[in-house]
């Protein structure tokens, strides 16, 4: 099985994709720099976007939005199913809900009718938090497995197959035996994570091993990161996980040392203020940037392009041979002169 949101395919065979979520209110922002903030996230290797669809006011923004946005958008409905329509309206390429806060099942129809009629997909999204009563008894997976079924079954009854299933936990063992429960029983598309995962160190521990875990079993066709923190770090995170699991080729691959009391170079200061603006070049490299003599010079073999240094002076390799010797103000810039011109 597999959904279309937009032009993105998830499920089916496709490579897994990397979400976020907008990290405030549509209210009184100016809708063309959110679509150029987009622009950068997807340099960042995010594959698709959610916004939190509150109520009529975000109509006009999120309108613009979906017109502009160089990736497919949600929109992330809760309790109020008029508001759905309206997203579905404005020209949402997905949305999300959970039958079990929209108040009825004729609501529910509702929405996915207009869904149907848009080409727009839904997200099914059951977190442990607001789960639906009556299965007291059952465990936490349990419970959002069935209501998970409970719910495609409807959406199969109304001719709906444009769907995908998220069934988050704040517990990691929750979250992948929910993932691997749902899989046991259909192969609707699934998109996984931790919710409230914490701060970004935290986030990233937690959702690497309970994502890492249900991908490496093929189980899982689009992935956020859930982070108190950044939404490009949040993106950075989920491209990184795909990438060790040898999910995503593409793209830039950093090798950076911790540093010790042998530094000579400001590892970390450098690597914390190019990591972004190296990790969206369309390129297909790896980088390395290391803080003495004694490692740098090897891993810069193995590299296409290395940075190392003693004290003020840089020294820029190439495929293991030295380039050029810089200062350490000029460094950034002859980095990415020479990955420009290669």
């Amino acid at each position: 099985m597999h959904a279309e949101a937009g032009n993105l395919i998830i499920g089916g065979g496709a490579p897994v994709s990397v979400q976020t979520m907008f990290d405030s209110s549509l209210h009184g922002l100016d809708p063309a720099s959110v679509v150029e903030r987009i622009s950068e996230l997807h340099a960042l290797g995010c594959d698709i976007i959610r916004f939190s669809f509150i109520d009529g006011e975000d109509a006009r923004p999120f309108s613009y939005i979906a017109a502009h946005s160089v990736i497919p958008v949600v929109a992330d409905i809760h309790f109020d199913y008029k508001m759905a329509l309206l997203a579905i309206e404005c020209g949402a390429d997905k949305i999300r809900i959970n039958p079990g806060n929209i108040g009825a099942k004729w609501k529910t129809e509702e929405v996915v009718r207009a869904a149907e009629a848009n080409g727009c997909a839904i997200r099914i999204g059951l977190n442990s938090g607001s789960l639906p009563k009556g299965r007291e008894g059952l465990s936490v997976p349990e419970i959002m497995k069935e209501s998970a079924l409970e719910y495609l079954d409807w959406f199969s009854s109304w001719g709906f197959d444009n769907v995908v299933v998220s069934l988050k936990s704040s517990d990691t063992a929750e979250t992948i035996e929910a993932a691997r429960r749902l899989r046991s029983v259909t192969d609707v598309p699934q998109h996984i994570g931790v919710t409230e995962a914490g701060s970004p160190v935290i986030s990233a521990v937690r959702s690497t091993w309970a994502l890492g875990t249900v991908l490496s079993e093929g189980i899982g066709e689009t992935i956020r990161v859930s982070m108190t923190g950044d939404m490009e770090d949040e993106v950075i995170a989920g491209v990184e996980i795909l990438r060790t699991l040898g999910l995503r080729k593409k793209g830039v691959r950093i090798v950076s040392c911790p540093r010790c009391g042998r530094h000579a170079f400001d590892t970390i200061s450098f690597e914390r203020r190019i990591r972004r603006r190296l990790l969206s070049l369309d390129k297909d490299i790896t980088v390395a940037i290391m803080g003495c003599l004694v490692n740098g010079p090897g891993e810069a073999k193995g590299a296409d392009f290395a940075v190392t240094g003693m004290k003020d002076r840089i020294y820029l390799y190439k495929k293991g041979v030295l380039l050029k010797e810089v200062s350490a103000e000029d460094a950034e810039e002859a980095l990415f002169e020479a990955i420009t011109n290669e």
